[in-house]
Order: C-alpha cells, then structure tokens, then sequence
C-alpha cells in the first residue's frame, strides 16, 4: 500500500509540474499575441499617416502650384484641342518585319554626291 501511496504522490508532482508548464507557455503565448497586436496596431497607424500624407501631396491644387513654380510650361489654350476627324489619315500597314518607321524616313529619290558623275546609262 505503501508502494502505491508514492507513485501516486509521484504522479500528482509530474501532473502538476505539466500543468504548471502548461499556464507558464500560455503565458508567454498571450505576452507574444499581445507584443504582435500592439506591433500590428502600430503599423496600421503608420499606414494610415502615410495615406493621409500621400492624399494631402497628390492634390491637384499642389501639383498644379508646383508645376507653375518649378516648370516652365506655356498654358492650355482652348485652341490646341481638335477633333478626331481632323487628324492626318493613318499610314498604311507594312509587311511584317519591314521597318515602318525607316520607310517614311526614307529618301524617294537617291541621294547623289557631287564627287563623280555618274556612269552612263545610269540615269
């Protein structure tokens, strides 16, 4: 009886030690939620400021006082708007890989140097 007396005191001291280790890493777990919540809260706040300060730097008001400030831009007359019809006809469509830039850039008649006369026949 003796015997079973101590294993049983034994197994309340494990038991008790497990319970124990149990609370202590719930502990730490809740001052871990709580350094992450306070963490995320302060990073939400931080958000928030750099929101309000990108809305206050993106007015138009302020973009517009910078640029007359800072550029030397002519302003918008009424008259440099048209319609689309009155835009020039669109090039044609070259032949795929052909350069169409390099065509319209290039000389319709060839280009001679006053160096040599050219060859007879070569006209």
């Amino acid at each position: 009886m003796r015997l079973l007396n101590i294993i049983v005191i034994c197994m309340l001291v494990v038991a008790a030690a497990a319970v124990y280790k149990i609370k202590f890493d719930s502990t730490l777990q809740g001052a871990r939620v709580a350094k992450v919540s306070s963490e995320l809260r302060r990073e939400r706040d931080a958000i928030a400021a750099l929101k309000a300060e990108w809305a206050k730097l993106d007015t138009p008001e302020r973009i517009q006082g910078l640029a007359e400030r800072h550029l030397a831009l002519k302003p918008i007359k009424p008259t440099q708007f048209d319609d689309f019809d009155r835009l020039p006809p669109r090039p044609p469509k070259a032949a795929p890989g052909a350069d169409a830039i390099g065509a319209m850039l290039a000389p319709s008649a060839p280009a001679t140097t006053g160096s040599a006369p050219p060859a007879p026949g070569q006209r």
